[in-house]
């Protein structure tokens, strides 16, 4: 997974064909819970981007796009938001590809 690295690539990103948007930290338990299982959400949803984004460096993106739990994905596709699953929850690899494959 590609990280962010600022605020013009995620309005390029999110302008593109279809890109999910990570929000996670270091420091996060529930997002080292997930880490595992990414590449292999990563390989099995291929006609998405998949793109990290640190909540640490990004904290006025994330308040922007109202992300105040995490982990939390973002879906976009050409500008557009397809979904989120957004909250302070753990999420399992279930939870994160049923939320994927509900964006088709």
């Amino acid at each position: 997974m590609k990280n962010l690295e600022s605020i013009e690539q995620f309005d390029s990103l999110r302008n593109q064909d279809k890109t999910i948007f990570m929000f996670s930290a270091k420091w996060c338990g529930d997002c080292r819970f997930i880490e595992p299982v990414l590449p292999e959400i990563e390989e099995k949803f291929s006609d998405f981007t998949f793109i990290h984004v640190d909540r640490d460096q990004f904290i006025d993106l994330c308040q922007q796009v109202d992300v105040y739990g995490i982990p939390s994905f973002i879906a976009y596709e050409n500008g557009k938001e397809l979904g989120r699953f957004v909250s302070k929850d753990r999420k399992t690899q279930e939870e994160i590809e049923a939320f994927i494959s509900g964006l088709k």
